[in-house]
């Protein structure tokens, strides 16, 4: 097992309102700008190397106000020295010659820390009550293909043209073209996802998942990208409740779900499960959720970041070691919680890093290491 470079953190940017679970307990936390604000200069502070704003822009999943992605994203990096800003897209929204402008611009005055999600889209009543064309699952995937094959195009090509299905450009040079290219993130669970991640993608995100799950998915989607002769990197959603107990923090978690608005989970959980169950193998994100994984965004809890801030740290490196490049967290109160967090868990994480590439044979606890093993024993042929 070994570790080639420190795992990144990011977390997720509270820019809808209702935090970041579907739940009536307290939630210390705003949309507000300026909260937002001193959410991002204390995260990089404390170690988190991302955040990512949410792409929403009518109601949902108890978000019933909305800031957009990408001037939210604009106004954090203003705001911050390091932070880099993952702003989440719809192609369907926007045409990527547009975006590419905007991106282009926004790297020269963030000294290149704008990074995008290119996101395929799950809320169809969003799209049609906007009045875009809502294409079918897999067909959103190749609208993403095309609308990243545009992005780089005009990044890095004078006199580019494109004539695609979905979108087209003629003879176009950008001035300035971005010195460093925007990273671009995507999500999926389905055959179609990963097929485009294989293909194109920076980074490749994965909802909650157990550690055998994360680690077939880091290997189902390297083996596509490897075959594109191609490498990709993972990132892995999470929710973390750390505590100075694991009482504690068990306690907090089913306090969450215990109080969790029943009409706005089922509401969402019928929309996202309709999006999965329309790919043609039924392998769509959150095609498998239950209620309880769907309270908070992208199955969170299904990462089992939840205890001491040394078991967390543990099992995070646990996830590390299967592939996991990435951890994106939400956080129940989300300023205290990541100021937290990058204090007490990040330094114990860097420890057992550190302490793995010079040799030591960690013992993360029996269960810990029997899943890393598991996880990453090579499959008879």
């Amino acid at each position: 097992m070994s570790v080639n470079e420190p795992l990144k953190f990011a977390y997720w940017v509270p820019n809808v309102s209702g935090g970041l679970v579907v739940s009536t307990i307290e939630q210390r936390t705003s949309h507000d700008p300026a909260y937002n604000v001193a959410v991002a200069q204390a995260a990089e502070r404390v170690g988190f190397e991302y955040a990512l704003t949410q792409v929403r822009y009518l109601a949902s999943y108890g978000a019933d106000a909305q800031h957009e992605s990408t001037s939210f994203s604009l106004a954090l990096l203003l705001a911050t020295q390091k932070l880099k800003v993952i702003a989440a897209v719809h192609p369907f929204f926007w045409h990527p010659g547009v975006l590419a402008k905007f991106a282009a611009t926004t790297q020269e005055l963030t000294d290149n820390r704008l990074a995008l999600n290119v996101v395929s889209g799950w809320f169809k009543n969003e799209a049609t009550q906007l009045g875009v064309t809502w294409h079918e699952h897999d067909d959103r995937y190749r609208q993403s293909e095309e609308f990243i094959a545009l992005l780089r195009g005009v990044w890095t090509e004078d006199g580019y043209s494109q004539q695609g299905e979905f979108f087209s450009a003629e003879d176009i040079t950008f001035r300035p073209q971005p010195k460093v290219q925007p990273e671009l993130f995507q999500g999926g669970n389905s055959t179609a996802a990963q097929a485009m991640a294989g293909r194109v993608s920076d980074w490749y995100f994965m909802n909650g998942k157990s550690i055998a799950a994360a680690a077939a998915g880091v290997r189902e989607v390297s083996a596509l990208a490897a075959g594109n002769g191609r490498s990709v990197r993972f990132g892995l959603n999470g929710f973390a409740v750390v505590r100075d107990t694991r009482d504690e923090a068990e306690a907090v978690l089913e306090e969450i779900i215990a109080k969790a608005d029943r009409t706005k989970v089922e509401g969402f959980g019928a929309a996202v499960q309709e999006a999965g169950n329309s790919t043609r193998d039924g392998k769509g994100m959150w095609a498998d959720s239950e209620f309880r994984d769907l309270v908070q965004y992208n199955d969170g809890f299904r990462t089992g970041l939840v205890g001491t801030p040394d078991e967390v740290a543990r099992r995070i490196l646990a996830y590390r070691l299967v592939g996991v490049d990435l951890l994106l967290l939400g956080f129940l109160h989300v300023k205290e919680e990541v100021e937290a967090f990058g204090e007490l868990v990040i330094p114990k994480v860097r420890e057992l890093e550190a302490r793995l590439v010079a040799g030591e044979d960690l013992d993360l606890g029996a269960e810990l290491d029997e899943a890393v093993v598991a996880a990453t024993t090579p499959v008879p042929a």
